[in-house]
């Protein structure tokens, strides 16, 4: 018998050795069944489903802004959504190494860690914030209640009660609600300071700051699988216990009826299908890499067809369902202060922070009312700030697997320390406005390039046919005509729409009557350009790496890796067997049946995927 060496034996003639290639064994996976379906819905159902949804969908045309929404859902949100599960489940790769598809476009992978990574630091004071309040309301009566405190000023003014004989609010203008100087004076300190007087470090933040860190590190997919049993299903629990008493109050149809209205004029503005756009974009996490990461930890075989849908289509309905429960409550608070609703609704912090916990104080048992909301608002940005560290941390691992791999529960702490120290500035007097400076631009039109060059990338540079191949490899059927036409025109020529309407409509940052100065416009355009100058600046080394003319090295560089497929050995069937490591067989698919045992309904799938590359190659001799 003649003997073969090693370097022409295909995996099937090796039996049992291990030839070292596995990386995805060591890389943890899902311990259970429903630990990726409820972190995908944890990392999606955040806090702007709350302060964000409800105040786009009353300015915008209320119960017709629902119309965009849906079809701005059908256009970019699902598609795009399943596009990014795909690419990771497939590869189980994190987003630097999966561009092994097109090496050309690594620097789409790092703009995306560029992205995540200025995002997790402030969304992370967010939940300082949040901490902040959460232990403010153990207290019998809580302390934005009142005026008279030593952070108040004469201009603070309880509203509750102080009707005039016309039913309005006296001098309300020029007063300021108990809770809005306990928001600005207490926990911001903010009188006085500006973006370049920072002032003093905050030592009750400081404190939530390095809380949050703690509570948020990363401890890898297989404890976190766990964890969001709770954190992703116990915000339903509170959200109905507060919709449930935010309908039973009086003047609470008032504000749901404000909510909800129809006013189908407001259709026919562009405007209005440019925020539908934005909210499916930003609410559902595309483009940061959070997707990806998660899917890459998922069996070859998941269902994620199945989960887009479940998970999309449930963000949708949390959002809507976020609006009853808060529209309802402020329709009983401008009854009290007898205000239109339009007067006490507002977007963002200032929701979370000021108008919220002031309709708290008005309800029976305020601060229960109170700690559940805030204790809603911590479990849903924990996941999303698991989410973040995750993705730069799988990413890295991912790059160098023989290094940080064995070390990864030590990188992550480091990654945690980093974080923290550069969201030190935050925690200042000041750190409110450089907070919505990151908010602001960090991942605004950035996150549209980069989302935009990997959509076009996979479906025109790696091939539309190709990839929807993979995917049929991997669920046993081809995505149809909806996805295709999504991944190919409607998806990039939306998000092309997005981007130059975000350009065209530029206004500068504000908050409240503070305006930036130039120098950090100027700062947060940079920081915006940034992640887009990585795409050309992994585009030039790529090519650089290669050799021949220009136009060689740019095909070269194009091309997917040779290692490029799925992870593990028995999942690459088809095409993928031959690019393994020592495998030299001319029949690969019939290789791996002899290794892995009987036909079944994948390896069918492989056969059918086998048959069409033969009439292809035959077709093109």
């Amino acid at each position: 018998q003649p003997i073969t060496p090693d370097l022409l034996m295909t995996p099937s003639d090796q039996g049992d050795v291990d030839l070292d290639v596995d990386f995805a064994a060591d890389r943890g996976n899902w311990t259970g069944k429903l630990d990726f379906l409820l972190s995908c819905i944890g990392y999606c159902v955040g806090l702007g489903n709350v302060w964000r949804f409800p105040y786009r969908a009353y300015t915008n045309g209320g119960g017709a802004f629902l119309v965009p929404y849906f079809l701005m859902l059908a256009i970019c949100g699902i598609p795009l959504f399943f596009l990014e599960l795909s690419l990771g489940q497939f590869s189980s790769l994190g987003p630097l190494a999966v561009w092994k598809i097109s090496p050309l476009f690594k620097g789409a992978g790092a703009a995306m860690l560029l992205i995540v990574g200025l995002v997790a630091i402030y969304y992370n004071m967010i939940i300082a914030y949040v901490l902040f309040y959460l232990f403010a309301s153990l207290t019998s009566n809580l302390p934005w209640e009142h005026c008279g405190n030593w952070w108040n000023t004469d201009l603070c003014l309880e509203h509750r009660g102080s009707k005039g004989g016309n039913g309005v609010l006296p001098l309300l203008t020029s007063t300021v609600s108990p809770s809005e100087e306990y928001w600005s004076r207490y926990v911001l300190h903010i009188q006085g300071s500006g973006i370049g007087r920072p002032g003093e470090i905050a030592g009750t933040l400081l404190c939530c700051c390095s809380l949050a860190h703690r509570v948020s590190a990363s401890q890898g997919v297989k404890s976190s699988g766990k964890v969001v049993y709770f954190t992703a299903t116990f915000p339903y629990l509170i959200l109905l216990m507060l919709l449930v008493r935010g309908v039973t109050l009086p003047g609470a149809w008032k504000g749901i009826q404000f909510y909800l209205t129809p006013q189908f004029h407001h259709l026919l503005s562009s405007k209005v299908w440019i925020e539908a756009a934005l909210q499916i974009f930003y609410s559902l996490g595309v483009g940061f890499g959070g997707l990806l990461t998660f899917a890459s930890y998922n069996t070859f075989h998941q269902n994620i067809y199945r989960d887009t849908f479940i998970v999309t289509l449930g963000n949708a309905i949390t959002s809507i369902l976020a609006g009853f429960a808060i529209f309802s409550v402020l329709g009983y608070m401008s009854q009290e202060l007898g205000v239109p609703v339009d007067q006490v609704a507002k977007a963002g912090p200032g929701l979370a922070f000021v108008v919220y916990p002031q309709a708290m104080t008005m309800l029976p048992l305020s601060p229960f009312w109170s700690f559940l909301f805030f204790f809603m608002l911590l479990t849903l940005g924990l996941d999303s700030q698991f989410a973040f560290l995750e993705t730069i941390v799988t990413a890295v691992t991912d790059e160098f697997p023989y290094y940080l791999r064995p070390k990864k529960a030590v990188f992550s702490g480091l990654i945690c320390v980093a974080m923290y120290l550069m969201g030190l500035i935050l925690t200042t007097d000041g750190g409110m406005y450089w907070l919505v400076l990151l908010d602001d631009y960090s991942a605004s039109f950035g996150l549209m390039v980069v989302v935009i060059t990997t959509c076009l990338a996979v479906t025109r540079v790696y091939g539309i046919q190709r990839f929807c191949r993979d995917i049929h490899m991997m669920l046993g059927f081809k995505p149809g005509l909806y996805f295709r036409a999504c991944w190919l025109f409607l998806s990039p020529a939306t998000l092309l729409a997005l981007l130059v309407y975000s350009i065209v409509k530029y206004q500068p940052s504000e908050y409240g009557s503070y305006r930036f100065p130039a120098w950090a416009e100027l700062l947060g355009i940079l920081m915006g350009l940034l992640s887009c100058l990585m795409i050309p600046a992994g585009m030039l080394v790529a090519v650089l790496r290669e050799e021949g003319s220009l136009w060689e090295r740019l095909q070269q560089a194009s091309r997917p890796a040779m290692d490029w497929g799925p992870s593990l050995e028995e999942n690459r069937t088809g095409m993928y067997v031959a690019t393994l490591a020592g495998s030299q067989s001319p029949k690969p698919l019939m290789v791996h049946m002899r290794k892995y045992g009987g036909i079944t309904s994948f390896e069918n799938t492989a056969i059918e995927v086998d048959c069409e590359i033969a009439e292809e190659e035959e077709s093109m001799m």
